[in-house]
């Protein structure tokens, strides 16, 4: 009986360590808080990080500030052969194209791009914001240290590249520090059409704005909670495309919610401990983040953010009003917390980059049927595929069946009208990609 019990613990484990990957529990474990702290520290020294601050001094403002995290980038690439790509990427805007901009603008990103060796063209992508702002986003030269917002963010994504740039990948990554969130994600913007003009193939953008705070205004003190920010379908959807949405469903099920659903998974598979929530909203109530302007591109994007926010240390002027301290200073950021959101993000990145591309056209059918066919393109260099199923109100993939060597499947007794369908590739390595909703129906 025992060596029976024992034979079955140890085909179960098995079973576990064959779908998951230690290098991805490596990058956890390879993520500094210390860094992260050394570098929030770093920002915050500038003084002021305003969009229309000072770009001459090597001390204080924008400038300055862009030319350290583009010092960094070639530190780390300097550290891993020279496997970064690093540069300035310059959008001008002149004065009054909107109220904040009131005086013309170079807004500059930094961006470094770590090259895949079999899919150099399809890129997964983490930003965070380098801007800061006061009380009044239009006053460019008071104090402004931004240690969270969004300090914090740009330290995450220099700490997933120094941890992800030791590793090589197929599909490329880009980290980058984007400029102009505060006076209307002009940064954002401008690569958003620069990946546009050049024809990258985006799989997808993770915004991180704000990673460091645990202590909610409301309250709640939580370093295990964090938010996932999509929207239900992207703007760019044809009427076409509305029309079949209508009939044969898919209100929640665009490629934003479906980066959002595989973030979810992962996170749950290699860090239980944490606690992603999926908010089912482009971004906070009435407000904004860089991730918008890919969506508005047409690119899936979702912003990672802290759960409980303390909105009186956002875009406030430093004082001491009725016992309350005003400002986003240093001492309200948890660095352990921020390296924990790094952690989310880099096995999001790493798993992504490690995956064949996912299939692009997947059509259904099933019509009045006691089953649910699914056919899908033939994609090279994926191993198998993974059919998902889930109840229509369930947010997440639930249920599961791989395949390998064929291209179409039918689901026995699974009635297309009660539940919701997505196919996934999967690479020699057991890493997925994102799941592709159905995009065509099949009639026969």
């Amino acid at each position: 009986m025992k060596k029976i019990f024992f034979a079955v613990i140890f085909c179960a484990s098995s079973i576990i360590s064959a779908q998951t990957d230690q290098r991805i529990y490596d990058i956890i474990n390879n993520v500094s808080s210390d860094n992260i702290e050394k570098d929030i520290t770093k920002l915050v020294s500038f003084g002021t990080r305003h969009t229309l601050s000072d770009t001459i001094s090597t001390t204080t403002g924008i400038g300055a500030a862009r030319r350290w995290i583009k010092s960094e980038f070639e530190n780390i690439s300097k550290d891993c052969n020279n496997c970064l790509n690093v540069s300035f990427q310059n959008n001008f805007v002149e004065k009054g194209t909107n109220e904040r901009i009131t005086k013309d603008v170079n807004i500059v990103n930094v961006v470094a791009i770590q090259k895949g060796t079999k899919y150099p063209n399809r890129y997964i992508i983490m930003s965070g914001d380098i801007d800061s702002r006061v009380s009044d986003a239009n006053n460019y030269t008071s104090t402004s240290p931004g240690a969270n917002d969004n300090a914090s963010g740009m330290a995450g994504t220099l700490e997933a590249a120094r941890v992800l740039s030791k590793y090589k990948f197929e599909n490329s990554i880009i980290y980058v520090g984007l400029s102009g969130e505060e006076q209307g994600l002009f940064g954002g913007k401008g690569l958003a059409n620069y990946a546009k003009e050049n024809n990258w193939e985006v799989i997808g953008i993770f915004n991180n704005d704000m990673i460091g705070n645990i202590k909610g205004v409301d309250g709640i003190i939580s370093n295990t909670d964090f938010r996932i920010f999509s929207e239900p379908t992207p703007p760019t959807e044809t009427e076409r495309e509305r029309t079949m949405r209508r009939f044969y469903g898919g209100e929640v099920d665009g490629i934003s919610r479906q980066l959002a659903r595989y973030i979810h998974k992962n996170v749950k598979t290699y860090m239980p401990e944490m606690n992603p929530m999926m908010i089912y909203r482009l971004d906070r109530f009435g407000r904004g983040g860089h991730h918008r302007p890919f969506n508005d591109a047409g690119f899936a994007g979702i912003r990672i953010m802290e759960a409980h926010e303390n909105y009186t240390q956002q875009h406030q002027d430093i004082r001491t009003e009725n016992g309350i301290e005003y400002g986003d200073v240093l001492k309200h950021v948890n660095f352990d917390y921020a390296a924990k959101l790094t952690a989310v993000n880099a096995i999001n990145l790493a798993s992504i980059a490690w995956a064949p591309p996912a299939p692009k056209k997947v059509a259904i059918g099933g019509i009045v049927e006691a089953s649910a066919k699914l056919k899908w393109d033939e994609v090279p260099g994926a191993k198998g595929y993974k059919i998902y199923w889930r109840d229509t109100t369930s947010p997440t993939w639930d249920h599961s069946r791989y395949v390998e060597d064929i291209t179409s499947f039918t689901l026995e007794g699974i009635v297309i009208d009660n539940y919701f369908f997505g196919v996934s590739t999967v690479g020699e390595n057991g890493h997925e990609s994102v799941v592709t909703f159905p995009n065509a129906i099949i009639r026969d």
